[in-house]
Order: structure tokens, then C-alpha cells, then sequence
């Protein structure tokens, strides 16, 4: 029984033929170069072409946005820091009381400590001119 599975799943079950040639069903000798004759242009396609190419290109228009400002994009790096560092610091604070079993006393711990280092890296941030490189001092 086990022999007659193994080969049936073996046998294809439709034939594998890939020598039929190409769309058109032309095959191709091995000494022919490998292109496929250039078919007539249909005006159709170009014409299609031509107004997707107009289309995209109002659309380009239409759609274009400024980028925001270099405040805006301190104001949300900003926020960024004053959430996601508290946030974390309890995350991992709960998730060591959970190992350590010190429930609440590290993920309070962790907690003020991220909002410490959130307030820290906006000082860090508001040292900074907007637009210039973290190094600089203005």
C-alpha cells in the first residue's frame, strides 16, 4: 500500500511539456538569436500610454505635499521621547517584577527612570537649532 502512494504522488498529473515556444507559438532554433520579431505598434497602447503618463502626472501635481518644517519635526521627536521612554521603562519594569517577583517596586522604578531620561533627551533635543546637526550649537 505504502509503495502505490509514493508513486502516485510521483506521476504528474498533467503533462509537463514546456516546448511549446513562445505566446504566438513559435519555437525557437537553439542557433536563431533570442529575440521575438517586433510586432506592429497598436495605436491603441499608445494612445493608452500617452494619457496614463498625463494622468500620472496631474496626479504628481495634485498630490504634492510639503515636507513639514524642521519644528514640526522636533515637535514630534519631542513627543516621541516624552512617551516612549516612560512607556518602555515600564514595560520592562513589569516585566521584571513578573520575573523577579518584586511586584511593583521595579516597574515604578523603571517608570520614573524612563521619564527621567525622556525630560533628559528633550533637554538634549531643545540644545539643539532646529534643522541642525546634533553636534552643532547655535
Amino acid at each position: 500500500m505504502a509503495v502505490s502512494l509514493s508513486a502516485m504522488f510521483l506521476v504528474p498529473v498533467w503533462p509537463l511539456d514546456f516546448s511549446q515556444g513562445d505566446a504566438q507559438g513559435r519555437c525557437m532554433a537553439e542557433d536563431e538569436p533570442g529575440e521575438v520579431p517586433k510586432l506592429p505598434p497598436d495605436a491603441r497602447l499608445e494612445s493608452l500610454d500617452k494619457r496614463l503618463d498625463r494622468l500620472q502626472q496631474e496626479e504628481a501635481k495634485r498630490a504634492g505635499r510639503k515636507m513639514p518644517d524642521s519644528t514640526y519635526r522636533v515637535g514630534q521627536l519631542v513627543l516621541s521621547h516624552l512617551v516612549g521612554a516612560p512607556a518602555g521603562g515600564f514595560i520592562i519594569g513589569f516585566v521584571l517584577d513578573k520575573w523577579l517577583g518584586t511586584k511593583p517596586w521595579l516597574m515604578l522604578l523603571m517608570l520614573f527612570a524612563g521619564f527621567a531620561v525622556g525630560v533628559w533627551n528633550v533637554i538634549r533635543i531643545s540644545n539643539n537649532p532646529p534643522g541642525g546637526r546634533p553636534g552643532e550649537r547655535g
